[in-house]
């Protein structure tokens, strides 16, 4: 009853100030909270989607018929386009490469080479069933930052995968993974 009766003697005008304080502490500790989350880069599906058709029209090109896969930083699928006559592994392989090459941030021909020199380090091919060390899974990384991976299955060889994938990457800009051939 006591405080009721205090909470009546408060002006009104005093009581829209104190409000007002305590709100504005509280946006400003929440910009300031807000202002300390990471920012990150995302691979926008327009440019997915146009280095998934640049890797696709270049194995083509070369007469190989594969599936091309591109995922974001997180290794989740954004763009997969099966071209025709590709074999149905294709689609797995290439979701793979492309996931592994993402998250390991490395092009997926080095690990393959690390694992075949090196035997101790294969446990990497047992990380998560969605890692598969083959060639032809690039990181795309874009002002030194890595946004997602692209990963092409279905070609007579990783090192050819490798080239369309990289096509996928010069379509958008993106930094350079494989030698280009003279």
């Amino acid at each position: 009853m006591m405080l009721s009766h205090q909470l009546r003697r408060v002006q009104p005008h005093a009581l829209a100030i104190s409000l007002g304080v305590i709100l504005s502490l509280g946006v400003v500790h929440a910009v300031t909270a807000a202002e300390e989350l990471p920012r990150e880069a995302t691979l926008p599906l327009a440019l997915a989607s146009k280095a998934a058709a640049a890797a696709q029209d270049k194995c083509k090109q070369d007469g190989y018929r594969v599936t091309v896969a591109v995922v974001d930083r997180a290794g989740v699928l954004k763009v997969l386009a099966r071209g025709d006559g590709a074999g149905p592994h294709t689609t797995d392989s290439s979701t793979k490469k492309a996931y592994t090459a993402a998250s390991l941030r490395r092009p997926t021909s080095e690990f393959a080479e690390m694992v075949a020199k090196t035997p101790a380090v294969q446990g990497l091919r047992d990380m998560n069933d969605k890692i598969l060390i083959l060639g032809g899974g690039l990181p795309i990384e874009m002002e030194g930052e890595v946004i997602g991976g692209i990963g092409v299955g279905g070609a007579p060889g990783g090192h050819l995968d490798d080239t369309c994938a990289q096509a996928g990457l010069d379509s958008i800009g993106a930094t350079p993974k494989v030698p280009a051939v003279k």
